[in-house]
């Protein structure tokens, strides 16, 4: 196939070599002079995606749709469009407004970090292209989950996901430093360790339910973590935030008491 990366940062080039050691016909583009020796440039996006069976968009998030405006007049009809840029759902969803009928568009979610695991990194692919997604990426490792429905679904499941694995390693790097400076790293560690480690889902269940009955001394207590945060002068954005969050379901628990 003729493939076309838009968008030669890291992971841009990683599918890109992946793709060309599958001996796919690879072009990639980009507006940056980022160095490429093994990779074919065109010099335009009419060159880019012109004769490409499938155009993989591999930008930031803000330059999803001013990418696919660009390149709506020159593509063809059949052409498989990846957006794999983490633009919200609603922007995935007006990719459909902007590429010409024919297209097939697809909304992809990277699902772990691809500078670690390259190609190899779990995908997930929603909207008309999914299947065909699919097929050219997982015969160069790529676990790739279709999910049957629009674009911006597959999104929608890494934003969910994120609010855990960023929110998570916000925390976790709060807890750390403030352990550090109290001279309890280790200790902590092993706390953060023996949480991760257990039975994953009696632990969400734990959560939610322990946080709405006991929201009012939680948010006490989180208020106290806040105050030796700052007394230890270390961050304390997530502590107050859950602070925050709890006397939130504190006042909702009184007012439907």
């Amino acid at each position: 196939m003729r493939c076309t990366i838009i968008g030669l940062g890291e992971a841009g080039r990683i599918y890109a070599e992946a793709l060309q050691a599958r001996g796919h016909d690879v072009l990639g583009y980009d507006v940056a002079p980022i160095p490429t020796p093994n990779l074919r440039r065109a010099a335009s996006m009419a060159e880019a995606v012109g004769e490409a069976d499938a155009v993989i968009v591999m930008t930031t998030a803000r330059a999803s749709l001013p990418v696919a405006r660009d390149a709506a007049p020159h593509l063809a009809p059949g052409t498989l469009y990846a957006d794999f840029t983490s633009a919200a759902p609603q922007a995935k969803l007006a990719l459909n407004e902007v590429l010409p009928a024919g297209v097939l568009p697809a909304d992809i979610a990277i699902l772990g970090p691809v500078i670690s695991l390259g190609a190899s990194t779990p995908l997930m692919a929603a909207g008309p292209g999914a299947e065909r997604v699919a097929e050219v990426l997982r015969p160069v490792g790529a676990p790739v989950e279709v999910v049957h429905g629009e674009l911006g679904d597959a999104m929608a499941h890494k934003l969910l996901r994120s609010i855990v694995m960023k929110g998570l390693a916000a925390v976790v790097c709060e807890a750390v430093e403030a352990g550090r400076r109290a001279g309890y790293e280790h200790w902590v560690r092993g706390q953060i360790a023996a949480e991760l480690s257990g039975d994953g889902q009696s632990t969400i269940d734990r959560f939610i339910t322990g946080s709405a009955k006991h929201a009012a001394r939680r948010a006490d207590e989180m208020a106290a973590v806040t105050d030796y945060c700052e007394a230890l002068g270390a961050p304390s954005n997530m502590s107050s935030a859950a602070r925050d969050s709890l006397l939130t379901l504190a006042e909702g628990a009184l007012e439907s008491a």
